[in-house]
């Protein structure tokens, strides 16, 4: 019992420290790439028309006078009091922004990936077992226009066809104008806030602007994870023991699903929650076709207005994420696979 407790303690020390080293390594890219790129963040600040006095003292001002080591371990000891710096573009400190836009991609990400994972698994798990029928080469196609099909043409003929042709979805934006404002934003999350507000009305029409952009996010997912949930099962249904277990008279229906897909509940986590990482921070297209107020469009508006406080903060927190998504992967291979632990 002590050794097994000794070495929790010890894989929870570890996990700790790869996870400060990691964390510390993104905070380390982030600061100096945002020192490389091409761009003044004090004349961001300060404007060119600034006189030389105005445009040094800005320098000062923002420590950007002091040795680079030193800058850095003022950003990280800043950003590990919360302080994100201030945003040119919206006049408010970044960390408040990004509270503000980051749960709108997380609502429609997470949507997006709950689509992918609920029609993609038994999609891929079908076509493995109807390998070369017709079923299987519909999934492949599905699969290929998934990789292949820009999420901005697919956006824009999605509201074309189902907004301003069938009217089934609500139009860009998150919310209609006269809903705006009529639930308090307790988690940011619009769908939760309205179903905590008791507020119907406005559920469903954060819902009915939600299901397109949500669905075309969930067709790239869908995609890819259908095609390789298919390659799992295709390599486990040409073991052994499959053969075996059917020889044995096991029903087909446990054979695929107990047999066959359990072994691949593991690689397939990372499947996933790589597929979830990638709609979190390749959103970009769609919240700008779609007018969705999310980490992706405040980082692309931030581009345009050389913000380098708010690019290198929604950067920061989508590396974050990346970070989080793996060590929540690697708990729940322990989970899965007791070999692991």
């Amino acid at each position: 019992m002590a050794v097994r407790a000794g070495r929790s303690a010890k894989g929870v020390g570890g996990f700790v420290v790869v996870t400060a080293l990691t964390f510390l390594g993104l905070l380390a890219i982030t600061f100096f790439i945002g020192r490389v790129v091409p761009i003044d963040p004090v004349l961001s600040v300060v404007g060119d028309r600034a006189t030389q006095a105005q445009y040094d003292a800005a320098r000062v001002a923002m420590g950007l006078d002091r040795p680079l080591i030193v800058q850095f371990f003022d950003y990280v000891w800043s950003v590990m009091q919360g302080d994100l710096g201030t945003s040119i573009s919206t006049n408010r400190p970044v960390a408040d922004d990004l509270l503000r836009v980051f749960p709108a991609t997380l609502e429609m990400a997470t949507i997006g990936i709950l689509i992918g994972v609920a029609l993609g698994v038994p999609a891929g798990v079908w076509a493995a077992t109807r390998r070369g029928e017709w079923v299987d080469q519909v999934m492949r196609v599905f699969a290929l226009l998934g990789y292949s099909v820009p999420a901005f043409w697919l956006g824009l003929v999605g509201l074309a066809f189902f907004y301003a042709g069938l009217g089934w979805v609500a139009g860009p934006g998150r919310l209609d104008i006269f809903y705006e404002g009529l639930v308090p934003a307790r988690t940011n999350v619009m769908l939760i806030d309205a179903a905590l507000a008791g507020d119907w009305d406005v559920f469903r029409n954060a819902l009915a602007h939600l299901v397109l952009p949500a669905s075309i996010l969930g067709f790239f997912s869908l995609a890819f994870i259908a095609r390789m949930t298919r390659s799992f099962m295709l390599d486990q249904l040409g073991q052994e023991f499959i053969t075996t277990a059917r020889v044995k008279g096991v029903p087909e229906w446990r054979v695929i699903w107990v047999h066959g897909f359990k072994p691949i509940r593991v690689p397939l986590i990372t499947v996933i929650g790589l597929s979830y990482a990638a709609l979190l921070e390749g959103s970009v297209m769609i919240e700008t076709v779609f007018s969705w107020p999310g980490i992706g469009n405040y980082l692309t508006t931030a581009l345009l207005n050389a913000d380098m406080n708010a690019v290198l903060g929604a950067t920061l927190v989508i590396g974050s994420v990346f970070i989080l998504i793996n060590k929540i992967s690697d708990v729940l291979y322990r989970v899965l696979d007791p070999r692991s632990r």
